[in-house]
């Protein structure tokens, strides 16, 4: 007979396809630890279920347009700070996918970022994001220079997308059909796919930056206007990738 601590290291290992006939393997195990870690599981299996039950209904929107081959939600990033550029995410998922626990980026935590946007790399059909510099943000204004990174990301998907779910906003410029959803990354899997996708890349380019630039805290900030970052900015003056509109009341 297993011990207990031997059940506990097998439950905790288990993948989700494997916990239920675990969960039957074990339950007839009447010693108290054993039945306590049974129970432990199957807590994690019905939250299990109640995810799936949540990504089911993120499906909506793209089922709802059963007719485009290629379904692609676009996000944005990075439109606030007052540092470092916006980034837009494109991303195509399969009719198929099963990737849970995707959500507005907001809502996840950086290391769930992380393991699912290397999780959305590996199973999407395509995914690429587009960029707008500080400079470019500065000369043509934050909404314009984000379509651009939204146009910049549509360009580089292969295959090429037929039906654009956004969130909220309608792209200018593109000669695709477009479906705007008034907080999409939280109502659509693309959507909340693409959100990750340009959180997960635009938080990489900023912790790059802080090693260039550390008086600023870009690793924990990212760009946003932080009583760190603002007393930076005011002691050591803009650098290169701030973006000088934003940055007046400051300076």
């Amino acid at each position: 007979m297993k011990s207990a601590s031997e059940i506990k290291e097998i439950l905790k290992a288990a993948s989700d396809l494997d916990l239920p006939d675990l969960i039957k393997e074990f339950e007839t195990d009447e010693r108290k630890a054993v039945v306590t870690l049974v129970e432990s599981a199957k807590k994690r299996l019905q939250k299990l279920e109640i995810e799936k039950a949540r990504i089911e209904k993120l499906w909506e929107f793209e089922r709802k347009y059963p007719e485009y081959e290629f379904i692609c939600g676009i996000d944005e990033v990075g439109r606030g700070p007052l540092a470092g550029p916006v980034v837009a995410g494109a991303v195509i998922l399969p009719k198929d996918c099963d990737i849970l626990y995707i959500n507005d980026s907001k809502k996840l935590s950086e290391k769930k970022r992380e393991e699912l946007f290397c999780i959305i790399e590996e199973k999407a059909l395509s995914c690429a994001v587009g960029f707008a510099s500080p400079e470019r943000i500065d000369e043509i204004n934050i909404l314009q220079a984000t379509y651009e990174a939204m146009r910049e990301a549509v360009s580089k998907l292969d295959p090429a997308p037929t039906l654009l779910l956004n969130d909220a906003v309608k792209i200018p410029g593109i000669d695709i059909k477009q479906v705007p959803i008034i907080k999409g990354d939280a109502k659509s899997i693309s959507i909340g796919a693409a959100s990750i996708y340009a959180k997960v890349t635009r938080d990489r380019m900023m912790t790059d930056y802080a090693e260039i630039y550390p008086e600023y805290g870009f690793a924990s900030n990212k760009g946003y206007g932080s009583a760190e970052h603002i007393a930076a900015l005011q002691k050591y003056g803009p650098t290169p990738i701030h973006r000088k509109t934003f940055i007046t009341h400051f300076i």
